[in-house]
């Protein structure tokens, strides 16, 4: 089963290379070359899934990387219920994105680029997942990492976009910082950064604030991977890269791995409760702060990117509360659902002449069938309705949260459902109902073409049924599947409400916010411009971005410029200027004893002998 886990990782390896390369000569046929890559590592992920299903698990060392004393890292693969289940989603919807995106991007003159991009995406997540030890866990978050950053600026002609993957790249270091301290001292600590050994050992070697510590600094690259507060003002910004880059980040790739290295490493957040209440929090947190910038965003891409942050902020949630198959169940569903609506957005782009603005769009229902009614599955389906495949993932989210003892987390997250629910219709209500605001965008529309709405179609069905693996709550085959290697959450229940009472509430918390979504439109104030100060200040999304250039962008910005002004102009330049004219005054010294002269030198040379002799005779 090794040849056929280095296979699946190989495949998308050798698009990139080949797209790569040759990308120029074969045009077209790079989208075929990348899309197959992705599709035969996608069957062999299949056939991975039966044979783990039947018991089969693999943690193999392919060759030793580094030595050093009693310490190794291995280049080595780990096959067991979370990665396969991981690298069965990364697959399934990297592939329709690829075959999305050989109509999205036909004209694009980087055609094959993009498709060489793509195919080292998918590669460095398949990497990350796979991995069986902490250190080429980070190879493989650092890939993803450098692959948004050329995917995210892939229309590098534009400064928006450019900007875009410079923010991308450097909100991630920070947060790449931390997970490698992690490293370091999970390393130090324990000699080992292998999973098996960590968690052997932490129990029996690690303090509870060692624990927490690491655990922490692993967060802190989650966060920034991740999108968590304070680091996920990237996001919002990667709308400027392609649309079906849009949701490969944001459903089965990138902003996915902070969830899996947390739920990978449960190990050690069981062993530090309070960096699992730090995580639950600050997911929470994020969860609302990105739904209420949403409720007022008029940018189809960023309502959806804003709607991204926020769920992955009920992740954490789960995973935070110990409840990590909760986690990972939500983040199988949302791949569907988001992907879906990313994707469909990009229909919608495609029709309006690349429009992303709401207020420009209304009555495209009429003309984009197909679009409009996957995009409908995919709102209902984010804004937790039944049976729909968001409703059995976030409600076991809540309920755990509900049943940890985290009754006020519960309680923000079912806020956080109803902010969920409105900002999603009032975007299905702004783009697909109503009349049309822009006449000339309106008549042009058309449905996209079958390369574009069959990958919608396929997840939207997948919204709609994928749910039902985690049926019955808390006990479904997912929940099975998933609790050896991601953990089960036992609680100890004592009074309070009851499941059914925990599911109602988050229905009618979804209901409430599509019902309110539909009085504003009947009333034409969901696209409104508001005076009112709250507006404005969701407009200008909480000032957090001016707020990060206040503190800290400008004060570097201004430091940079002292260092070079000051430093490397005078110091650097100063050293190097000066040995340089050193050594040419000291040539020209030289020089004046170099007259031409030949009596002269005949002087020399006698006053040179006179010196010999006069030193050995002194001797």
């Amino acid at each position: 089963m090794l040849t056929v886990v280095i296979l699946i990782i190989l495949f998308p390896l050798a698009g990139a290379a080949v797209n790569g390369l040759f990308g120029y000569r074969l045009r077209e046929t790079s989208g075929y070359i990348g899309a197959a890559a992705v599709g035969l590592s996608w069957v062999l992920s299949l056939r991975v899934l039966f044979w783990v299903m039947g018991g089969g698990e693999l943690n193999e060392d392919v060759y030793t990387w580094i030595a050093a004393g009693s310490f190794k890292a291995s280049v080595g693969f780990q096959v067991d219920a979370l990665s396969t289940f991981m690298i069965v989603t990364v697959t399934t919807i990297s592939f329709l994105i690829h075959v999305y995106s050989f109509g999205y991007m036909r004209n694009d003159p980087g055609f094959a680029r993009f498709f060489a991009y793509l195919n080292l995406f998918v590669f460095s997540m398949l990497v990350l997942v796979l991995a069986n030890n902490y250190l080429l866990m980070f190879v493989g978050w650092e890939g993803v990492g450098l692959c948004s950053y050329l995917l995210i600026g892939f229309w590098y002609e534009r400064k928006s976009a450019s900007d875009a993957g410079k923010k991308a790249f450097i909100v991630n270091r920070i947060g790449d910082f931390g997970f490698l301290l992690g490293i370091f001292l999970m390393a130090s600590y324990l000699g080992t950064v292998q999973y098996a050994e960590v968690f052997e050992k932490a129990p029996l070697m690690l303090s509870t604030g060692v624990a927490t510590a690491i655990a922490l600094l692993l967060f802190l690259g989650a966060c920034g991977k991740s999108a968590q507060f304070p680091l996920y003002v990237w996001l919002p910004d990667a709308m400027e890269g392609p649309t079906p880059v849009s949701s490969l980040i944001h459903a089965a790739t990138m902003v996915t791995a902070g969830v899996y290295m947390v739920a990978r490493s449960n190990v050690l957040y069981t062993l530090a409760p309070t960096a699992g209440a730090v995580v639950a929090w600050i997911g929470v947190a994020t969860a609302l702060l990105a739904a209420t910038i949403a409720l007022v965003n008029t940018d189809i891409k960023r309502v959806l990117a804003y709607s991204t942050v926020s769920q992955l902020g009920y992740m954490f949630i789960g995973v935070g509360v110990g409840a990590y198959t909760a986690g990972i169940f939500h983040l199988f569903t949302h791949a569907f659902f988001k992907g879906l609506m990313f994707l469909a957005a990009g229909s919608v782009m495609h029709a309006m002449q690349d429009e992303l603005d709401m207020r420009k769009m209304g009555g495209l229902l009429g003309k984009m069938r197909i679009t409009g009614v996957t995009f409908w599955i995919g709102a209902l389906a984010i804004a937790g309705i039944p049976p729909l495949a968001g409703f059995w993932s976030k409600d076991e989210i809540l309920v755990s949260a509900y049943r940890s003892g985290n009754v006020a987390i519960w309680a923000l997250g079912v806020v956080g459902a109803v902010l969920t629910a409105f900002y999603m219709f009032r975007l299905i209500l702004m783009t697909f109902h109503g009349q049309p605001r822009n006449r000339h965008l309106y008549d042009h529309a058309h449905e996209s073409p079958p390369n574009m709405t069959v990958p919608l179609v396929v997840l939207a069905l997948g919204s709609a049924v994928v749910g039902f693996g985690g049926v019955p709550p808390g006990q479904g085959w997912i929940d099975g599947f998933l609790s050896d290697t991601a953990g089960a959450a036992h609680y100890e229940v004592s009074g309070g409400m009851s499941g059914g009472m925990l599911v109602g509430i988050s229905v009618i918390a979804g209901v409430l916010g599509i019902g309110y979504a539909f009085w504003m439109h009947r009333a034409g104030r969901l696209g409104a411009a508001s005076s009112n100060a709250v507006h404005g200040l969701l407009v200008r999304k909480w000032y957090v971005d001016e707020i990060y250039q206040v503190l800290i962008v400008r004060p570097i910005h201004r430091l940079s410029l002292v260092l070079a002004r000051v430093i490397d102009a005078i110091v650097v330049d100063g050293i190097a200027n000066g040995l340089g004219l050193l050594v040419k005054g000291a040539g020209w010294v030289v020089t004046r004893f170099q007259s031409g002269n030949a009596p002269t030198y005949a002087l020399w040379m006698v006053l040179g002998v006179v010196a010999v002799i006069y030193y050995v005779s002194g001797n």
